[in-house]
């Protein structure tokens, strides 16, 4: 299923990502700094959102109290809760 999430506090402004099951795929960021975005789609692509969520959640950037990976991983958090409820997590 595609999902969008708008971040907060950071430089990206979307993402876009698919859950195929509970695996993570198609991660693309709009904005920000891209070729660390893009590296980390690469690097998270085909994994299960836990692991995802495990690593990246709570990781800042600079001065700032979360970070591109950081809003990834929320916005994991929000997609798996609203399949859960059977809610569109879409923003």
């Amino acid at each position: 299923m595609k999902h969008t999430y708008i971040p907060r506090g950071v430089c990206s402004t979307k993402v876009d990502f698919e859950l195929d099951g509970n695996i993570v795929k198609n991660v693309h960021f709009s904005g920000g700094c891209n070729g660390n975005l893009k590296a980390i789609s690469a690097l998270v692509e085909g994994m299960p959102v836990e692991e995802v969520t495990k690593k990246l959640s709570g990781i800042t950037c600079g001065m700032k109290s979360t970070s591109c990976t950081d809003q990834l991983s929320a916005a994991l958090k929000q997609a798996v809760e609203a399949s859960k409820n059977g809610a569109d997590s879409n923003q």
